[in-house]
């Protein structure tokens, strides 16, 4: 009976995702063929790098010859690092004498001396891919960072602006600081920052306008 070792990764390691369904289809695969599965490997870390420890125990294993052939989900759960990396990893177990079958791309397998070329191109897929997800999410921070946002969160002065005018009205009666940050239930910190804010904006509109400052004033309370 051939000894089959199977692999899985997730990207995410806060818990959110898992590897239980990847195993469950994998080990039934095996099942189905009538290969018994002899190891299990796992991680949950990006793809973008081979320096996980799963991936790393698999290929020691692999190494050894402590199965006969790895199967993982597709070859971007392998890899997404791209198209050198793929290659280089199924050339090893190659060498080690390992086999190695993904569920998803089981062509793979009947296209014989054409597979190389047809798992660059997925490798490449694969790569693209992690770019195109990396852009979004740079994207994505740089339009809440745009838009006054941070982690996705609005900024206290942008959120509330009728605070910020509760805030202007006490201090034009004089209240002190830390008095307007009692009363608005904010840190002194926060009621400076909003004072300092439309501070800001004041001066831009009108330029010979004097505005006390703030945080010497804070110094002194």
């Amino acid at each position: 009976m051939m000894k089959a070792a199977v692999y899985c990764r997730v990207s995410l390691e806060d818990g959110r995702q898992t590897v239980e369904n990847q195993r469950q289809q994998l080990t039934t695969f095996c099942e189905r063929m009538g290969w018994q599965v002899v190891a299990e490997f796992a991680d949950n870390k990006s793809g973008k790098s081979l320096d996980r420890p799963g991936f790393k125990r698999m290929m020691e294993a692999a190494s050894r010859r402590e199965f006969d052939v790895v199967v993982f989900w597709d070859l971007s759960r392998l890899s997404r690092s791209g198209v050198v990396d793929v290659l280089n990893v199924l050339q090893q177990l190659k060498g080690w004498g390992v086999a190695y079958r993904s569920l998803q791309e089981a062509y793979l397998d009947s296209l014989g001396p054409f597979s190389e070329v047809v798992v660059s191109l997925l490798a490449s897929i694969a790569k693209l891919e992690r770019e195109k997800i990396r852009e979004r999410t740079l994207a994505g921070l740089a339009r809440a960072r745009k838009q006054g946002r941070i982690g996705g969160r609005p900024k206290a002065e942008e959120a509330e602006p009728k605070l910020l005018a509760k805030i202007e009205h006490l201090r034009s009666q004089g209240r002190s600081i830390r008095g307007i940050a009692s009363d608005v239930s904010k840190s002194p910190n926060t009621v400076l920052r909003l004072l300092k804010l439309e501070d800001s904006r004041a001066r831009s509109v009108e330029e010979d306008s004097v505005r006390p400052n703030l945080r010497t004033e804070y110094r002194r309370l």
